[in-house]
């Protein structure tokens, strides 16, 4: 019982308690509400695990890894931000800008396959930081609150790339692109094989790698330090020394790079080609992404494939056990609200350590 509470009541234990808790707590309501619909849930959370591919189909877990490996960048760039005390909610308009220079030299440039994808996916991690430089600027030098120029820069680059879709790379349709050339496309035979005709790619390896370095500047440098010390106390870091202006305009383009680099592994690996009207939802999942992982670059990966899995499984739960599939929206928001008031369910383990242990001292 010592041991419990003592576990219940340790802050660093209840950073590893309350992700764990607050997906268990969402499948819960998610439960309650199917039943009190006249719906199994017992049956609609298999076939959500069965759509995911985790009763052995190679193909549908497959297509969880791809539905993961945008979050993964996304949920890493608010990570990113956050961690360095700001908020990117710009995130899907710099994935959009990021996958339309991508696609744009996917189709028009004519490259051997070992240089027309690294520079293609090069062009999107450079585009989506620039796209995140503007706001930086503005926060940096006029103190323009980044939620409100991030936002506006969404909306920006949904109409520029509407425009410049049309004007320069028009498809066979006219609400989409023309389809990228096979040498910069980042899907592999080998892959596809694996998973059984997956459309699974090299950009979840590009978002691994990623996870790696963004950990490595964060915790294992003297710059990684410096951006967090800005973030959190940017007077402090000023009287310290730190270049409080660069380092926020850096922390918003390295966080702008990641949600680039997202749009080339879903541009150039999953769609072949770019959808004009459509404002990828990646930017906002990932703030829910990043919110249950704590804002730790390991908790993203772990949080984006659980949220990988429930948008490939969430069809299938649709079809098999006939769950309307607005359902799985509930349960993500039920499991993000959980995460996000992080503080009202500490209290509420503390308080639970508290009872336990006058209930042991009592006996």
């Amino acid at each position: 019982m010592n041991k419990l509470i003592k576990y219940i009541t340790d802050e660093g234990k209840q950073n590893i308690i309350i992700p764990f808790l607050s997906v268990f707590l969402g499948f819960l309501v998610g439960a309650i509400i199917m039943m009190a619909s006249g719906f199994n849930p017992i049956q609609a959370y298999s076939a959500l695990l069965m759509g995911a591919g985790f009763y052995g189909n190679l193909q549908r877990f497959g297509n969880t890894l791809l539905n993961m490996t945008p979050l993964i960048l996304t949920g890493l760039s608010v990570a990113f931000a956050f961690r360095t005390g700001l908020f990117n909610i710009g995130a899907s308009g710099q994935m959009l800008m990021g996958g339309f220079v991508a696609v744009y030299i996917g189709i028009v440039f004519d490259f051997p396959r070992i240089i027309h994808l690294p520079l293609a996916v090069l062009s999107s991690i450079v585009f989506g930081g620039l796209w995140a430089f503007i706001p930086g600027l503005l926060k940096a030098k006029f103190k323009v609150h980044e939620v409100i120029s991030t936002i506006m820069m969404n909306w920006i680059a949904y109409w520029t790339v509407y425009d410049l879709v049309r004007a320069t790379i028009p498809g066979n349709f006219d609400t989409e692109s023309a389809v990228i050339k096979s040498t910069a496309s980042l899907r592999t035979a080998w892959m596809s094989n694996m998973f059984n005709g997956s459309y699974i790619n090299l950009g979840l390896f590009l978002a691994f790698i990623a996870v790696i370095i963004i950990w490595f500047i964060l915790e294992k440098t003297t710059f990684g330090y410096e951006l967090k010390a800005v973030g959190f106390n940017p007077d402090a870091a000023e009287y310290a020394g730190m270049k409080v202006d660069r380092n926020i305009i850096l922390s918003m383009m390295i966080s702008g790079a990641l949600a680039g680099l997202a749009g080339a592994t879903y541009y150039l690996g999953f769609t072949n080609n770019i959808k004009i009207g459509v404002l990828p939802p990646h930017g906002f999942d990932g703030i829910a992404v990043a919110l249950l992982g704590l804002l730790s670059p390991i908790g993203v990966v772990f949080s984006s494939f659980l949220f990988g899995f429930m948008n490939s499984g969430k069809l299938f739960m649709q079809t098999s056990a006939r769950v309307p599939n607005d359902l799985v929206p509930v349960i993500i928001a039920t499991i993000v609200f959980f995460s996000a008031a992080n503080l009202m369910v500490k209290s509420w383990l503390s308080q639970l350590g508290k009872s336990l242990k006058k209930d042991g001292g009592e006996k």
